[in-house]
């Protein structure tokens, strides 16, 4: 967990069946659109090939939509013939979503739209189906886990030390837009409120565990992150409990307050999008050790002895 300025190459994974997204080689900034789409429900088969008298394999010279795009009930899908014409049409208002091998056309209704952001500037290095990659220098700060949406902000302190709790009644719609930091810990009453308010993101140096599922539910992962929807961005810092901050990310924190900022929640980054002569970057990971409870961590110089476990802070 250091602070490094750099080159990165982010990845943002794309839910199943974008309808739009960035070429390869387009310039991007942080919060630019990147890749668009909808959350879809049952779908309803269409006898595309079949109904206009086609073989499967010559269905895409005579389609008049393409997959991905919206449709209104009757319109006209495909079509052959002019005066004893042969067509297929949509049952339903919705979106083809795909063609299949046989020749059929799967229409589904939409119920939400998605949309992904790209989380630093620079050059899209990949762009298909499943991820939209992005390239690019900033200041990067890994944490340990990150919960949510990617999100994109200016960069704000809401504690007065490392050693704070993130207050919910320091949080109004004043700092809408902003990713916030705190000190040791965020309770879940203050992610909700910094949510409600239009806060961006929350960072801190941990989270209690339990908070986590009374923000989330059962809609966190594996791998750290929830599913795309209305939910706060989270990115803890050092673990779960209480983790107040060493002074090697404290400094650079306050010192970039105001920054343009995102978070990547996928690999748990902090990006600070500043010049590479911003800050000065400590020459050490800051020592860490987990106390005796094991429910927190905590600058080694904090507890040291015989029950403190050491950790390896750049992991």
């Amino acid at each position: 967990m250091t602070w490094r300025y750099g080159r990165w190459t982010v990845e943002h994974a794309l839910p199943v069946g974008p309808a739009t997204r960035v070429a390869q080689g387009e310039r991007v900034r942080s919060g630019d659109v990147i890749a668009t789409g909808g959350v879809i429900t049952k779908v309803e088969l269409v006898g595309g090939a079949r109904s206009v008298g086609v073989a499967a394999e010559d269905l895409d010279r005579v389609l008049r939509v393409r997959p991905v795009a919206d449709v209104r009930r009757g319109s006209v899908l495909a079509r052959t013939g002019r005066r004893f014409a042969r067509a297929a049409t949509s049952p339903i208002d919705g979106r083809l979503v795909h063609v299949t091998v046989d020749g059929d056309l799967c229409i589904s209704p939409v119920v939400d739209e998605w949309r992904v952001l790209a989380t630093i500037d620079g050059t899209v290095v990949r762009s298909d189906d499943a991820a939209v990659a992005v390239e690019g220098e900033c200041w990067s700060l890994q944490g340990i886990a990150g919960y949510g949406p990617d999100a994109v902000g200016g960069l704000g302190l809401a504690a007065d030390s490392p050693a704070d709790t993130l207050a919910a009644g320091r949080l109004d719609v004043r700092l809408r837009g902003r990713i916030l930091v705190g000190g040791a810990r965020m309770t879940a009453e203050a992610v909700t409120r910094a949510h409600a308010c239009g806060v961006a993101g929350v960072v801190a140096g941990a989270t209690p565990a339990g908070g986590l599922r009374v923000l989330y539910g059962d809609d966190v992962g594996a791998s750290g992150r929830a599913s795309f929807g209305d939910v706060p961005t989270i990115l803890c810092l050092l673990g779960f409990g209480s983790a107040p901050l060493p002074a090697e990310v404290w400094e650079p924190l306050a010192a970039l307050s105001g920054e343009r900022a995102s978070i990547h929640t996928a690999s748990a980054r902090l990006f600070v999008h500043a010049a590479a002569d911003s800050i000065t970057a400590p020459g050490t990971a800051p020592a860490l050790a987990l106390a005796a409870d094991h429910a927190s961590v905590r600058p080694a110089e904090d507890l040291g002895g015989p029950n403190a476990l050491l950790l390896d802070a750049d992991r």
